[in-house]
């Protein structure tokens, strides 16, 4: 399956999640910490759980709030884009119903030179390019 064709496709939405860790490559960073806020997108097929009514048909949306959690919480890393990597990676080995997951991930207290609500990165993972990279 391509990253093309994941529009019209069931997914779990999980939207503002805000943690308060230690990444970034600045020694304030790793020292203070800051907020993070973080959007993820699951996808896998729901028709089942949509006809049985059934958790065990699905993925939690808890188990996968729990995993970032531990991750944005967890040991600092110096990139987003290694923890972004890291939750999507995750993710996919702990749930093999989920086939991709794209995770954004923000920095809203960053100081720049002008108004913004965040700066941050997003990537998409699926088994198709994954590959336990």
């Amino acid at each position: 399956m391509g990253d093309g064709n994941l529009n019209n496709q069931d997914k779990l939405i999980l939207r503002g999640l805000q943690f308060y860790g230690f990444h970034g490559v600045h020694p304030v960073e790793k020292e203070q910490g800051q907020k993070f806020l973080v959007d993820i997108d699951a996808w896998l097929d729901l028709r089942i759980a949509g006809e049985t009514d059934d958790i065990a048909d699905t993925v939690s949306y808890t188990d996968i709030y729990r995993t970032t959690k531990e991750i944005m919480e967890g040991p600092s890393r110096n990139l987003l884009e290694s923890v972004a990597h890291l939750i999507a990676n995750t993710t996919l080995l702990k749930y093999p119903q989920i086939h991709a997951v794209r995770v954004k991930v923000g920095k809203p207290d960053i100081l720049v030179d002008g108004p913004m609500d965040y700066l941050g990165i997003e990537i998409l993972r699926s088994r198709v390019n994954n590959e336990n990279k």
